[in-house]
């Protein structure tokens, strides 16, 4: 087999890519190499503003893209670009023009024990529905987006949360939005209204498949055995040991860093991921990033020739625009998956590229806790090292908007609630617009912010 474009992964990034070439360069050849029979493809895109959307993400089965490539389900062992090839394990030898890695990245997994379940993609969420049958206490481990997701979701069931942070959420929101969902946190077993999502819901197949995508708990029953729900967080502390219980009590006792020690039936652990990096390569192998990341170049280029690389696997190395960084999620996936496409097919037709908008500032949507949370530029005062002031309105149960001002100048944003000012932060932070006269006003609920723009 010989392709003009072949790509390693059928995540979000590797789908976004071959979709991009397709559209990009039609008729030409694209191979697909995917492990799994089901791949995952953003199917719709709703912009919010202009660099901000809202994806919905589908699992489907890999042969629907067979009129856009061709899809070879199997593992790569190696590759070897000293004569542009790679080989998988059922022994196929596939010939390539340009090669993308869109492997993705892979759960930490610290504890082996037959009772943890690491949360990553969307089998191992089905095996933790299963076991939540029966299950009365559950410990739940991480503190980023999957465990603020999953503890909201979870009833039925007593609810431990480790957290190594002195605050929730602490990958997305500083100790004010925290606060703000402390009242969604101490909730009792009460029947959720169901709820109309804009995204997607996904099924689950019987292989391994992509990692998971927006409100993938929308469409899983996350309930155990008891007749309520407790929510007790352990704050500034992480797992000393687990050990497996010897009598009919519970399936594990799990001892933290504090001094305190939960019996439980399921430990679930969600503490972040590792690019799949360790591809085994004939020569050179990659120059990889300090996190394990494949290093790419502004062009989406790594340090092989002719081999690209986009999504979780892959670390930028270029000087980042002020406002953007990276942080491993399905949004970015898609943008740096349609942007290696747009370069691969410059390099082909020689052809000179200009990089993607979406590089400039740095913009993600989710839900927490029924909330919808906006996040934009240095939202957290991220490479500001503290040099930095908070522009702050809260409306408890209803909305917290906080902004970001640096000499002046809007750096970040975190709109949590139906604020209806995310446009209007992407702009100020884009213009970098010095607003040191209406300051005061910005977060005014009685003025129209938009009227000094008119």
């Amino acid at each position: 087999m010989e392709f003009t474009y072949l790509i390693i992964g059928g995540g979000i990034a590797g789908v976004s890519c071959v979709e991009g070439l397709a559209f990009l360069h039609p008729g030409e050849s694209i191979g697909l190499v995917t492990p799994s029979g089901i791949v995952k493809a953003v199917t719709k895109t709703v912009p919010v503003t202009k660099l901000l959307s809202d994806i919905t993400v589908e699992e489907t089965d890999a042969n629907k893209f067979e009129g856009l490539c061709t899809v070879i389900v199997d593992t790569v062992a190696a590759i070897d670009p000293r004569v542009n090839c790679v080989i998988t394990e059922k022994q196929n030898r596939i010939k390539y023009k340009t090669l993308c890695i869109c492997t993705g990245a892979s759960p930490r997994k610290i504890w082996y024990s037959p009772h943890v379940i690491t949360i990553r993609d969307t089998d191992s969420v089905a095996v933790l529905q299963e076991k939540l049958k029966s299950a009365k206490k559950i410990v739940v481990i991480g503190n980023g987006g999957i465990a603020t997701e999953l503890v909201h979701e979870l009833s039925n069931v007593d609810i431990v949360w480790v957290v190594k942070d002195k605050h929730i959420s602490a990958t997305f929101l500083d100790p004010g939005a925290a606060e703000f969902f402390q009242d969604s946190i101490n909730k009792t077993n009460t029947a959720k209204p169901e709820t109309i999502f804009k995204r997607m819901r996904y099924n689950t197949g019987g292989e391994k498949g992509p990692s998971l995508g927006p409100d993938w708990h929308t469409q899983v029953n996350l309930h155990g055995s008891s007749r309520d729900t407790k929510i007790t967080i352990e704050y500034s502390c992480e797992v000393e040991r687990i050990v497996d219980s010897e009598d009919d009590t519970c399936n594990a006792y799990v001892k933290l860093t504090n001094g305190h020690t939960h019996a439980c039936d399921i430990v679930v652990s969600a503490i972040g991921v590792v690019p799949n990096s360790n591809i085994q390569v004939h020569g050179t192998p990659f120059e990889l990033a300090p996190d394990c990341g494949i290093g790419v170049n502004e062009l989406m280029q790594t340090s092989i020739s002719n081999v690209y690389a986009a999504g979780d696997v892959c670390t930028p190395s270029w000087d980042l625009a002020k406002q953007w960084f990276q942080m491993r999620l399905w949004t970015q996936a898609k943008h740096m998956g349609t942007y290696a496409a747009k370069c691969m097919v410059g390099a082909v037709k020689n052809e000179p590229v200009i990089q993607d908008f979406s590089f400039e500032m740095f913009t993600h949507m989710t839900k927490f806790f029924g909330y919808k949370v906006i996040l934009l530029g240095l939202f957290n005062g991220q490479t500001l090292e503290n040099d930095y002031e908070i522009l702050l309105r809260v409306t408890r149960g209803e909305e917290y908007i906080k902004l970001v001002m640096k000499d002046g100048r809007m750096q970040g944003a975190v709109l949590i609630g139906e604020t209806e000012i995310e446009e209007m932060c992407e702009n100020l932070i884009l213009n970098q617009l010095d607003l040191t006269d209406i300051a005061d006003d910005l977060l005014n609920p009685n003025i129209d912010i938009d009227d000094y723009f008119d």
